[in-house]
């Protein structure tokens, strides 16, 4: 069940802060949001080459295909008629190296017959609503980090920290890991899909369920205070197969979790009965996934960061997942996408953007299976869109990869599919996939009553 947790969620310079916080930028730097710098703190100018185009407001609703016409359905492709520029393959992988994170040239050379990248046109399609960007404004000079960066104080509604350098002007690496804690992916969501553990012969199984998340941190009428350190609330019912439909999970995820761990709550259908789960956290392993991911793999990187000194790496202009719409196609089969040994390369798209890029290492008398991890975060949402994962020898055990694509409707840059790969194993772990579903993600503007995400309800819903 711990595979439900699907939407939560959750450096060397601040392992020596302890309690002290990291101080906000000044009010003259953050008048370059929306000037300079977007409203999500990137680079508003493009790239020297033209490779990359300047932000002019990503996808607005002037920009929302025709042929979408209600929320809740699959969205048509805003970019349908652009053509591939190339395809990156093993074979010629050399000529794009200082392109491509880790992750994806270790998929091109474990399955250098198969695997490839289609590079498209970079298309910066990110967005958000008016009241997201105002609060990121104000977050800019009120927000700091606290506790040696596991948690923050005096930011809401929007990422903390559009800026992310210190007083001295030094990039600070947990700045932007809590940027994609706590990035834009709505108010309260709702959403039915499958899942699937594709094994080294390529055969799978699906576990389709319905998940819903309460993302707290934007509520409109709320405040950083009111929050008392609760991130999120997520409920996930699973309908599919027979022997596990009405089994349930509720959490209600912390935002510092080294001062409160997150809670969690199992319904059993065929026991009718509400347990509390252990401790969700860290590298506890995802039994439904096949043990394919940790905890804190869900959504590329979820909870607490304090296992690991965190290191900013720089930022780089890079190959990523984005305008992923062909994976939110219901042209697609599971089947066509689900190959052996990787993801269908056909439906996915890549393009060049910039990425802040940090990784983490295993602090010393802590433990963790991933003694480093290297995220690469898209500059425009904060999303981890590529995440590396290595073992304790420093070999590349397995790679994440989100890839991404604008809900314009809302406006929200989030996953069309989060896929986890294993190098070792030659298996893989698909989340969020329907196509096959007659719907959509479904954003609500509006959360549910107080009490929805309760124990109490878990277990009146579980009995219908």
């Amino acid at each position: 069940m711990v595979k439900k947790i699907h939407g939560l969620v959750l450096a060397c310079s601040l392992a020596m802060l302890g309690g002290n916080a990291v101080a906000k930028v000044s009010g003259e730097e953050a008048a370059r949001l929306g000037k300079d710098l977007t409203p999500y703190g990137a680079e508003q100018a493009g790239n020297k080459e033209g490779t990359i185009p300047a932000w002019e407001g990503g996808i607005t609703q002037d920009k929302i295909p025709a042929s979408y016409d209600r929320r809740g359905m699959h969205h048509p492709d805003p970019y349908a008629a652009d053509k591939m520029l190339y395809k990156i393959t093993a074979a010629n992988m050399a000529q794009y190296e200082s392109r491509l994170p880790e992750g994806i040239k270790a998929l091109l050379k474990t399955y250098p017959d198969t695997y490839y990248v289609p590079v498209y046109p970079s298309r910066r399609s990110a967005s958000a609503p008016q009241w997201v960007y105002d609060n990121i404004k104000k977050n800019a000079t009120t927000a700091e980090l606290v506790a040696g960066g596991t948690g923050f104080r005096n930011a809401y509604g929007g990422v903390p920290f559009p800026i992310p350098h210190n007083a001295q002007g030094q990039v600070e690496p947990l700045m932007i890991l809590w940027n994609h804690l706590t990035r834009w992916r709505g108010i309260y969501v709702v959403r039915s899909s499958s899942e699937a553990s594709v094994q080294r012969n390529g055969t799978y199984n699906l576990v389709t369920s319905q998940q819903e998340v309460d993302f707290l941190y934007y509520h409109k009428d709320g405040s950083f205070d009111a929050l008392n350190n609760m991130l999120l609330y997520y409920l996930s019912f699973v309908k599919s197969p027979a022997r596990l439909a009405g089994s349930a999970v509720l959490v209600h995820d912390t935002l510092d979790q080294t001062k409160e761990p997150r809670s969690a709550w199992g319904y059993n259908a065929g026991q009718r009965r509400v347990r509390r789960a252990p401790n969700l956290s860290y590298d506890m392993p995802v039994a439904t996934a096949d043990g394919l991911m940790t905890a804190d793999d869900i959504d590329l990187f979820n909870g607490a960061p304090d296992r690991h000194d965190w290191t900013f790496i720089g930022k780089k202009e890079l190959l990523i997942p984005y305008n992923n719409y062909k994976l939110n196609s219901p042209n697609y089969k599971y089947d066509d996408l689900l190959q052996k040994g990787h993801l269908n390369p056909e439906a996915t798209r890549f393009e060049l953007h910039r990425v802040w890029v940090i990784e983490g290492k295993v602090k010393q008398g802590q433990r963790h299976i991933y003694a480093r991890r290297t995220f690469y975060l898209d500059e425009d949402s904060w999303n981890i869109a590529v995440a590396d994962q290595y073992d304790a020898r420093g070999e590349l055990w397995r790679v994440s990869v989100s890839h991404l694509m604008n809900y314009y409707e809302v406006p929200v840059p989030w996953t069309a599919l989060d896929v986890y790969y294993d190098l070792n194993a030659q298996r893989y772990y698909a989340a969020f996939l329907d196509n096959e579903e007659t719907t959509s993600l479904e954003f609500q503007d509006e959360p549910p009553p107080d009490g929805y995400f309760s124990p109490q309800s878990l277990r009146r819903r579980g009995k219908r």
